[in-house]
Parts: C-alpha cells; sequence; structure tokens
C-alpha cells in the first residue's frame, strides 16, 4: 500500500463498507491491533488488512481497561511501556492511506482527559471511521456523540447476553456502524469454547434489524471464526493476535493467523 498523505481525507463509513461486503455474501472478519505493543504495529495493520480483514480495531492503550483481560491488558501495559500515547497512536496513522475503515477502541476516562471534540477530530483527521467506547452508557454519551457527529465518527455500542429486549432495540435503533455482541459475560480473552449465548444473542438481534452483527469476546481461531459467523455477520479477534506478539511473533506471525480465519470464513460461506 502507498503510504500517501491522509490528512484531507473524510472517514470512510465503516455501515456502509460492511454493509456491502455484508450484502455480497462475505462474513465479516474485524481484526484488533494494540497500538504501539511492537514497533512496526502500523506496519501490522496493513498486513492484517492485506490478510483479508474488512475492518481493523485500534485499541488506544489505556492503563485500567475494565473490560479487558489479561492477553489485552498486558498488551496495553507493554505499549504503554513502549511510549506510547493517545495523539501518538492517532497520529501514526495520519499519512497511511489504509484500504479498510479503522474504528478506535478506547475507554471514555481517555477520550475525556484527551478532550471530546478534540478526540473526535484527531480520529477523523487521521482517518479513522467510528469508536467503540464500552463504558460509556449510551445515555450518559451525549457529549460525545454530539463531537462524533461532527466529525463523521460513527459510534459502534455492545450488547450483552442479558440485555433485555427492550434495551436490546434501543441499542440496535442507536448504534453506528455495527452491533458489537458479546459472546459471553465477562473480559475479553481467548477460550477453548465458544458460549452459545452469543449466537443467541446475534439471532436476536437479527430478529429486530439490519445492522450488521459481529461476535467478539473469545474468538480464538478460524474454527471459532466459522461457528460464531453461522448467525453472526462476522467476528471480532483480538486477544488471540495479541498474545502472538506477546510471546515473541512479529508481523508475519499475526498475518498468518488473520489469513486463515479468512480462508476459513471464505471456504464455509
Amino acid at each position: 500500500m502507498n503510504a500517501t498523505p491522509n490528512a484531507t481525507a473524510a472517514p470512510k463509513s465503516l455501515n456502509a463498507a460492511l454493509v456491502a461486503k455484508r450484502d455480497a455474501g462475505r462474513k465479516l472478519l474485524l481484526p484488533y491491533v494494540t497500538a504501539g505493543i511492537v514497533p512496526d504495529w502500523v506496519e501490522l495493520v496493513e498486513a492484517i488488512v492485506e490478510a483479508g480483514a474488512d475492518a481493523v480495531e485500534i485499541g488506544i492503550p489505556f492503563s485500567d481497561p475494565a473490560m479487558d483481560g489479561p492477553t489485552i491488558q498486558q498488551a496495553s501495559v507493554r505499549a504503554l511501556d513502549n511510549g506510547i500515547t493517545p495523539h501518538a497512536a492517532i497520529s501514526a496513522l495520519r499519512d497511511r492511506e489504509i484500504d479498510v475503515p479503522l474504528i478506535a477502541m478506547t475507554y471514555f476516562n481517555l477520550v475525556y482527559r484527551y478532550g471530546t471534540e478534540r478526540f473526535a477530530s484527531d480520529l477523523a483527521t487521521s482517518g479513522l471511521s467510528a469508536a467503540i467506547l464500552p463504558d460509556l452508557p449510551y445515555e450518559a454519551a451525549g457529549e460525545w456523540l454530539a463531537a462524533a457527529g461532527q466529525h463523521g465518527i460513527e459510534n459502534v455500542l455492545l450488547a450483552a447476553p442479558v440485555t433485555s429486549d427492550e434495551r436490546l432495540a434501543m441499542l440496535t435503533s442507536n448504534t453506528q456502524g455495527f452491533m458489537y455482541t458479546v459472546s459471553t459475560m465477562g473480559t475479553t480473552g481467548e477460550r477453548s469454547n465458544l458460549d452459545d449465548a452469543g449466537t443467541v444473542l446475534a439471532r436476536r438481534v437479527k430478529a429486530i434489524s439490519d445492522v450488521p452483527v459481529v461476535i467478539g469476546f473469545g474468538i480464538s481461531n478460524p474454527d471459532h471464526a466459522v461457528a460464531a459467523s453461522r448467525e453472526a455477520d462476522g467476528v471480532v479477534v483480538a486477544s488471540a493476535l495479541m498474545r502472538t506478539l506477546l510471546e515473541g511473533g512479529g508481523v508475519d506471525d499475526v498475518a498468518t493467523q488473520v489469513r486463515d480465519m479468512r480462508a476459513a470464513l471464505d471456504a464455509a460461506y
């Protein structure tokens, strides 16, 4: 990919990109990368796009990631030890032309300290399309939603297996980009088996909305990705990829993991 200036480019529409691919019969694959976990993390983002990612979550490290399990926590600690800052993470993407939408994933405490309007503006300037703030309830998100909307940043909401029907209807009506459905109660992390609760939740969302449904938490290998995508439109994979880096793997190793998941999804569907 060409590293051409991207500062004036409008963010790509996450929802439009995912809907187009879903409607063409493709299952969606959204890998996650912790910004700063390795010096060449931006090259890693480019490599996993080439390996078949449909969008990429960019984790902006935070010192107290409440929803993240031990692997992503360790990845965040390593990135912070490497000197990454929110501004550096966002700015590193500014002069890269990435072919798929990028999604910032972090916590609202960080956004609040950064400044909501500045955060949304900087995301847009660097070509990011959306944000996931898992600790920010929709009812309390007015300031963020106003800033995000002003700069064209889509706000992705999450639903859990215990989400009531009434609240699920509200979330599906207000999420932007896609509906992030959590496969199990608890934190992120690899699991040997997937909980059926995630696929049940995906069916519930699809019964009331046409928004793309993507399952996350615990997707660790190609078999998991295929199984979760029977009811959902695709998957998020995070901990399995970051563990590879924490254990000494490099860009090529993670790209191979993504490529294997892409091949399994394409073969199954």
